[in-house]
């Protein structure tokens, strides 16, 4: 593998945002393919920090910082993913759940996925449950993603789910839910399609799912 993309994989780690910009350019200086860049570089990176975090060996301010670089070097790196037409591995509807105001999971799991390589439609929180659904449709979405934090809350998930399964995205679009009271048995019950319990598990499972 080329040294610039090692570099630009170590660099990400750190969170150096400003210093992966210059490693972008300079692997597209050096007429490395988009994707290559994308793949080899950024996601890889991330990557290894989604692992880190599961085992417990990086923390949130590590992974903010890791994902703030990524985006850096996204900036850098879209016009030519558009010019060379690629694609990303999927599209993903994320949001916090009707009377929920907390966001933090939520922008966690978002930059986790962002870092799997899928583009993520964020709807804020206190979603309302067709508000997912609109989002899902407009964006031609195959996963949506409902976070709560609170137990009071998460009881609004199940609306989610039944409204997706009386519309016409019933069967297309797959549904997971996570967040500090969010269990699998509760995931079971109410018959989501899966569950996550930390934002990295949660891109692994959208990599599954989606």
């Amino acid at each position: 593998m080329s040294a610039v993309l090692e570099q630009i994989k170590e660099t990400l780690m750190k969170g150096k945002a400003n210093d992966v910009k210059t490693l972008v350019q300079q692997a597209l200086n050096e007429n490395i393919g988009a994707a290559e860049i994308l793949n080899n570089g950024l996601l890889s990176g991330m990557g290894i920090i989604g692992e880190r975090f599961k085992k417990n060996e990086v923390y949130v301010p590590e992974v903010l910082i890791a994902a703030r670089a990524m985006k850096a070097g996204m900036e850098i790196l879209k016009p030519a993913l558009a010019a060379a037409k690629v694609e990303p591995r999927g599209v993903v509807v994320i949001g916090t759940v009707k009377g929920d105001l907390h966001d933090i999971g939520k922008n966690l799991v978002g930059m986790m996925l962002e870092g799997g390589g899928f583009k993520v439609v964020d709807g804020g929180v206190n979603v309302e449950a067709g508000k997912f659904i609109e989002l899902a449709r407009a964006h031609n979405a195959s996963l949506i993603g409902v976070s709560a934090l609170l137990t009071t809350t998460m009881t609004n998930m199940k609306e989610v789910v039944d409204v997706l399964k009386h519309s016409d995205l019933a069967g297309k679009v797959k549904l997971i839910i996570g967040g500090a009271p969010v269990t699998q048995a509760f995931c079971d019950e109410i018959g989501a399609d899966g569950y996550a319990p930390d934002a990295a598990s949660a891109a692994d499972l959208a990599k599954k799912l989606g």
